[in-house]
């Protein structure tokens, strides 16, 4: 219970920080995540390590959300998350009904290929069929492209996570988020995706 409520307080905040919050507002609740974030980072690599890592693996991410929501909009931000979501969730009962095959079982155990499969069928489905009116400028053919690499680069970026966890001998990467981990549990996927999404936008 303790989980579906914090997942749904998260889910609520995230909608009205993402649609209908000032850019200030946004721009404030990224730079709170990011030093939670880069807080945590620091319980799982050394502090050399860390430092630059605060930069590429952290900051600059959030800093293309940023201004991926300022050139392409609220729909352009909840896009990204809703195709990150729905991936991670297809992947997660995928996995579970027709799970055989470890995708990573050194990192990550309980990922299997069949998950990876369910996360790009449906996560790239509803990438391609929101882009018609949230980005619309986009031919077929890139829309797809693009949902199959924003899966691709969200399940890149939870196993990094699950790598530098593994490594530093936690389940989590904090207790912040009750039933949920930390923040870097919940934006791993999107600091290996926003950037990509930003790029192609801006190009």
């Amino acid at each position: 219970m303790t989980r579906v409520i914090s997942g749904a307080v998260l889910v609520l905040l995230v909608v009205v920080l993402v649609w209908f919050a000032p850019p200030v507002a946004f721009e404030i609740f990224a730079l709170v995540v990011a030093l939670l974030a880069i807080a945590e980072l620091y319980r799982l690599v050394p502090l050399l390590v860390a430092i630059p890592m605060a930069v590429v693996y952290i900051a600059l991410p959030l800093a293309s959300l940023v201004q991926l929501r300022l050139i392409g909009g609220p729909q352009a931000v909840f896009l990204l998350m809703l195709t990150v979501m729905v991936s991670d969730t297809a992947q997660y009962y995928t996995g579970r009904a027709f799970g055989r095959r470890p995708l990573a079982p050194r990192i990550s155990p309980k990922k299997t290929v069949e998950g990876a499969i369910g996360g790009f069928v449906f996560g790239t489905l509803l990438f391609a069929l929101l882009c018609t009116w949230w980005v619309p400028r986009m031919s077929m053919a890139v829309r797809i492209g693009l949902g199959l690499a924003i899966v691709a680069l969200g399940i890149a970026g939870d196993l990094f996570e699950s790598f530098l966890k593994r490594r530093a001998g936690v389940k989590d990467s904090s207790n912040l988020i009750p039933g949920h981990g930390g923040v870097l549990d919940r934006i791993d996927a999107l600091l290996f995706a926003a950037p990509a999404f930003y790029l192609v936008l801006v190009v």
